[in-house]
This record gives structure tokens, sequence and C-alpha cells, in this order.
């Protein structure tokens, strides 16, 4: 599965030191399947982040439902194959389908997914679930340990997201995934990782304050990430537009990137304005319910091959 060296960043200084540049990283075609997971056993039953503070038995389950409708039929009309994982009892938190792995294909063509090992006893039972979905559609499953209850905490798409085009992950840490997971993954995948070290409690997931539009644009909430890795995202993105803090809190960042379509939250005025000026079509839909329990568009999928 290895197409180069498995090296790992976590500075912009170690990238000049070893003149790296996204034209020695090969090519990677983009999955164009999502992945869902019907929301039939949603609720919010305790606070596993911030957003969920004082939200417990608070979320319309009937109104969650036709939103996640309604963003199923957005995507299938941007052409796109939707997949369903069906949901499972006592997993309310299963819908948020970005955590449970890491798919990706290999330079010669094979498919695989490095599983999740997540925080939360209760998130890591869903990953049997989509591992065996994997494993119907011809993935190879791989892990970063054998020992799923105290191995390294690593949570998926929502940490980590590939460069757009390229054999190159940004891997997030510091609040729910461990930095030492990215020693094991960068093998597994066969491909250098861009350590990103997340400052803030509220801002836990990469995901929820980064989202990379193109090969050279992304969007992100400066304040999620410490200096350092701050630097690092603006060594290799040439523009980088900064989300403002109330569309941040509106997880203006947490979109899905469907070639010139962003699709995200309703009510980012701003950030909607900046995309349209930088070429792309914001196309917004509605996830309030979703949100109280800390995700957003992001979060409810998986892009699959």
């Amino acid at each position: 599965m290895v197409t180069m060296t498995p090296r790992i960043f976590s500075t912009a200084d170690a990238l000049r030191a070893e003149k790296f540049t996204l034209d020695e990283i090969p090519e990677r075609p983009e999955p164009k399947g999502i992945l869902l997971c019907d929301p039939a056993f949603f609720k919010i039953i305790d606070c596993k982040n911030p957003f969920m503070e004082g939200q417990a038995n608070h979320c319309d389950v009937e109104l969650a439902q036709k939103q996640w409708q309604a963003l199923k039929l957005k995507l299938e009309s941007r052409g796109r194959d939707i997949y369903v994982v069906p949901a499972a009892a006592e997993l309310e938190d299963m819908v948020f389908a970005a955590n449970q792995g890491l798919p990706g294909i290999s330079a010669s063509g094979e498919k695989y997914v490095v599983l999740a090992n997540m925080v939360h006893a209760s998130r890591r039972r869903e990953v049997p679930f989509y591992a065996n979905w994997f494993e119907a559609q011809g993935y190879k499953l791989e892990r970063i340990s054998p020992d799923a209850e105290h191995g390294p905490r690593f949570e998926g798409q929502g940490d980590a997201i590939w460069h757009p085009n390229k054999r190159l992950l940004w891997g997030a840490y510091g609040q729910r995934s461990e930095k030492s997971a990215y020693d094991s993954i960068a093998k597994l995948i066969g491909a250098p990782v861009l350590l990103l070290q997340l400052v803030t409690e509220r801002f836990y997931h990469l995901d929820t304050a980064f989202c990379a539009l193109d090969a050279e644009t992304v969007m992100v909430y400066p304040p999620a990430f410490s200096p350092e890795s701050l630097d690092l995202i603006k060594a290799v993105f040439k523009k980088v537009i900064e989300v403002s803090e109330f569309d941040a809190n509106n997880f203006a960042a947490n979109a899905l990137v469907l070639g010139q379509d962003v699709v995200l939250q309703t009510g980012s005025v701003e950030t909607c304005n900046v995309l349209r000026d930088a070429g792309f079509n914001p196309v917004a839909v509605e996830t309030s319910e979703f949100m109280k329990s800390g995700g957003s568009v992001f979060c409810l999928k998986m892009m699959v091959y």
C-alpha cells in the first residue's frame, strides 16, 4: 500500500527544512460516494463536548429526522451515490458518520479504511457496524492498535482530513485523537501526515475548524489551532479563508465540499459571501438539531470510494 515515505510534519520549519512541496505528493482520486447513518436512535443523553452543555433531552427527534432527510436529498441532487448504514439501538451518536474511520485508496486501487478508536466507550461500540459495512464493500480493514480499549485514540475523518486530490493527510490531536496515533496511521496509509494541534475545548475535532476547499484553498477558524499549526496551514495552502467566531460557532467550517458546491449550515452570511467571492457556491442546509450535539454537515457523513 505504501506510495511514498510516511513522513510526519508538525511545523512549517520542518517542511522548509525538507524542501517539501505539494508537487512532490502523488495524486489521489477523490471519493465520490457519501456514507450516512440514519438518525433513528439519535438523541442527546449526556455531554461529550461543549456544544452539548444543557442540551440533554432537548433534541426534537422528529425535526432531526426531517433535517437529515433534507440533507440526504440535497446530496443526492448533487449527483452523488448515497449509502446508508442502519442505525443501532442505544448508539445515539452513530448518526455522526465522520468519526468511525478514515477511508482511503492505495496507488494500486485497493480500498482500505483505518478504523477509529474513539474516546467515549459508547462511540467505540459504533465502529463494528461501520467495519461490517466497509468489509462488505471490499475494503481492507486496518487498525492502529490491536487493543481498542487502551490503544491510541483516533476519531476518523473528524480529525483526519485528506488534502484535496493528494496522498497527504492533515491530522489533528489535542482534544480527541492522540498525537501518537499518527505514527501508525502514516505507516498504514503510506503517505505523509501534517499534524495540527487543537487548543480549544469547544473546537474538539479538526472538522469543526478546518475545511479544505481545494488543493490551494482552506477555510479555518484560527483560534482553534496552536500558532505553530496555523503557520503550518499557511505554509501549504496559498489561500487561507478565516472564519469569524460567530460563523465558526454556527459550524461554517463543518462544511462538505462537492466540487464547487460547499454544503454548510444556514446562517453564516459572511462566510457564504467570502465563498462566492472565491468562486465557490454555498449551499445552505438546516442541521440545528444535530448542532445541539456538536456536529453539522461534515460530521454527518463519510466520503467513500
